[in-house]
């Protein structure tokens, strides 16, 4: 076997655990576990999962069921409301990772289409935002980013378009960061065919054409993160009549991004920024002592459903070989994933302290 790869500290800042009144999708438990198996050391979770966590009696819950729950260390995001709820923003910042808005429809109901309200909450955050912004729409949040300097994550980036607005403010020196999404760079509109609803997520699939302007960001260094958008539902919601938006994502991402090394695509230290250090950077966060994952690069497998421990146990990737086995997990000195099981408790996860 070849020289294992550690990285120190894998965060993915994009996952929607469920859990709560959708804990018959997943739990915070099943999901971490997942994580674990994905090489992380950390998952920041968003407020879209009912209870929408954009009150502080939401939040106490969530925070609770997290602690009682989760194998890996995690933080949660607040959610900006559409009604307004800038005046709960002093006394939830400090037990939250950032602050997600929603731009564009999706699932929940955070959107916000009026800019006085987004202005509002731009003006009373104090920390990361991380912006639901598609196409068009990108522009707008740029000019609140010019005016308050408020640093911004642009979360799921997925067409060449938006890419282009994101660079020319990053050339500007905007507080900005940009994540995209394994499926956004390895699936395309032309996949959909055969993927059907397993193919359905917010944003939608674009074009091969944006596939590769996306790759080409990667490549030059201006995509921050790599991140999962991990959304499970249960395979028989995903085929039904009406399948919900998401796809389930953090056992694959590692390998997704080692299939992108073998494939030439990208380099080992890019890997490593990534999937650690840049969301490190963003947030402000240190991994605790001893806290790393050990990656064989040169190892690759099929990726099968059965094999996955998210709750759905399924993805839009099986049946792809890929690179890139976890070995071992450590968290604060404890091994937690030997590779094949979860060696600790629920409940062994701590809420990350950011910034």
């Amino acid at each position: 076997m070849s020289q294992p790869v550690k990285l120190m500290g894998m965060v993915d800042p994009h996952v929607h655990l469920r859990d709560m009144e959708w804990a018959h999708k997943a739990t915070f438990a099943s999901e971490t576990a997942a994580a674990l198996a994905g090489g992380y050391w950390a998952v920041f979770d968003m407020p879209n999962t009912p209870p929408n966590t954009f009150t502080r009696a939401a939040l106490d819950q969530k925070l609770a069921t997290f602690q009682a729950g989760a194998v890996c260390d995690w933080g949660v995001y607040f959610g900006a409301s559409r009604q307004g709820n800038w005046a709960e923003y002093p006394q939830v910042m400090a037990d939250t990772c950032g602050l997600k808005m929603y731009n564009n429809p999706t699932t929940g109901n955070l959107f916000i289409t009026d800019p006085s309200i987004r202005e509002q909450h731009y003006q009373a955050w104090h920390g990361v935002i991380a912006v639901h912004a598609e196409e068009d729409v990108i522009p707008t949040v740029l000019e609140l980013v010019r005016k308050y300097r408020r640093w911004t994550h642009f979360c799921h980036i997925s067409s060449a378009a938006e890419m282009a607005y994101l660079i020319e403010a990053k050339r500007e020196g905007l507080p900005i960061s940009i994540g995209v999404t394994p499926h956004h760079l390895y699936l395309s509109q032309d996949d959909l065919p055969q993927l059907g609803s397993r193919g359905l997520m917010k944003p939608e699939l674009k074009t091969p054409a944006d596939c590769r302007a996306l790759w080409q960001a990667v490549s030059d260094g201006w995509v921050d993160v790599i991140e999962s958008d991990h959304a499970p539902h249960t395979l028989t919601e995903k085929m039904s009549d009406r399948p919900p938006y998401g796809v389930p994502g953090l056992e694959t991402t590692l390998p997704l991004m080692g299939l992108a090394l073998h494939e030439g695509r990208i380099s080992l230290v890019q890997v490593v920024a990534l999937l650690t250090t840049g969301s490190q950077r963003i947030f402000k966060i240190t991994p605790p002592p001893d806290t790393y994952t050990l990656v064989d690069f040169d190892d690759s497998y099929i990726i099968e459903s059965q094999n996955l421990r998210t709750a759905c146990g399924w993805s839009p990737f099986e049946d792809w070989r890929v690179y890139g086995r976890v070995l071992e997990v450590w968290i604060r000195g404890q091994k937690v994933f030997d590779g094949e099981r979860v060696l600790v408790s629920n409940g062994f996860g701590q809420r990350v302290i950011c910034g």
